[in-house]
Formats: structure tokens, C-alpha cells, sequence
């Protein structure tokens, strides 16, 4: 659990350092590297499975129906409000014993780690679709990267039967491990939306 927190609290702080740097008509942009998704849809994404989902997950708590129908860009503090929530998800982590059990998913008892896993895993590659969006940088140590390559390997068997992840992107032997996570997830790492 200590290596795999101290990956949650990276990529929650790298989340809230990108948050910060986009300016309020970067949100009405029509592209993202997510399909169909505008950069304003791709955000209110982002803040809420990354930093409330992080908290309920946790807390093992539903996330309520205000939250999913929300527009949190529309407040003009959006990243400030985003920053103290992920702050928020990431004390709720802080304990070891939330790592233990399993986490009820409407139906489906999954392993707590796993869970946190996935959510690891989903504020890194969003991170880095919010980051590419809006034409900025994203930036992960070698071992949270081997840790998020790692996840993804894992899942995106499942995640492609569910639209979650697109095909693998053919990549240069030169790549890094971050830009393996993204192509083994369906992400260009050399996406610009141009």
C-alpha cells in the first residue's frame, strides 16, 4: 500500500497542477484525445471520478446523483474547488485499512487495492487527455509510470469489452513507459488535436 499511495498522491498532485493552468476558453474546445468527448466534458469527467469517486470509493459511499448531473467548470473556481477535493480523496487513502476489503460497485464486491489501482491509473491517463487538450505537459515519475503501465496491462482486456480503453496504438521501440500506458489504453501519445 505505501509505494501504491505514494503513485495516488503523484498523480493527484500533478491533476491539480494541470487544473490550475487551463484558462477558462481552453474549456469550449471541441477536440480531446477522448473520442467524442469536448474539453469541457472530458474535465467534468476527470473532477468527478478522480477526486469525488476517489473520496466515495474510499468511503465506500455511492457517489449521489448531484454530483454525476454536475458542471464543475461552471463555477469560475473550478480548480481550486478540484485541488481541495482531490486533497480530500487522498486523506481519505491515507489509511491502510481503507486498502483492505473490497469495495461494493452496485452489485460487485471488488478488491479495495484493486479499486485503487484503477483510479490511479484513471487520474494519470486523464490527466495526461486533459493535459494534451488543452496543449500542456504531463509530467510522472519513471515509477508511478511502471506502476500505471502495470494497471493498464491488467485491465484493458475488460475495459476494451466495455468501450473503456480503444485499440493499442503501434508505438516506436523509443517510447517511453508512460507513452506505453497510453497506447496499451487506445491513447496517441502523439495526439494534438490539430
Amino acid at each position: 500500500m505505501k509505494n501504491e499511495y505514494a503513485h495516488l498522491t503523484e498523480v493527484a498532485a500533478e491533476a491539480a497542477r494541470i487544473a490550475r493552468t487551463i484558462r477558462a476558453e481552453q474549456l469550449d474546445a471541441p477536440n480531446s484525445p477522448c473520442g467524442d468527448w469536448d474539453v469541457r466534458g472530458l474535465v467534468n469527467h476527470w473532477v468527478l471520478y478522480t477526486s469525488h469517486g476517489l473520496e466515495h470509493r474510499a468511503l465506500r459511499k455511492d457517489l449521489p446523483e448531484e454530483l454525476t448531473a454536475r458542471d464543475f467548470t461552471a463555477d469560475a473556481d473550478w480548480a481550486q474547488q478540484y485541488a481541495a477535493q482531490l486533497d480530500r480523496a487522498v486523506a481519505a487513502w491515507s489509511d491502510p485499512a481503507v486498502w483492505e476489503g473490497e469495495v461494493d460497485l452496485g452489485g460487485s464486491a471488488t478488491p479495495a487495492a484493486d479499486i485503487a489501482a484503477m483510479l490511479i491509473a484513471e487520474t494519470a491517463l486523464h490527466g495526461w487527455d486533459v493535459a494534451r487538450a488543452v496543449g500542456g505537459e504531463y509530467r510522472l515519475s519513471d515509477g508511478a509510470a511502471a506502476y500505471v503501465l502495470g494497471v493498464v496491462e491488467s485491465m484493458a482486456a475488460l475495459y476494451r469489452q466495455y468501450d473503456g480503453f480503444a485499440d493499442e496504438v503501434a508505438l516506436p521501440a523509443s517510447a517511453s513507459v508512460f507513452e506505453q500506458a497510453l497506447a496499451h489504453s487506445g491513447r496517441d501519445p502523439q495526439w494534438t488535436g490539430a
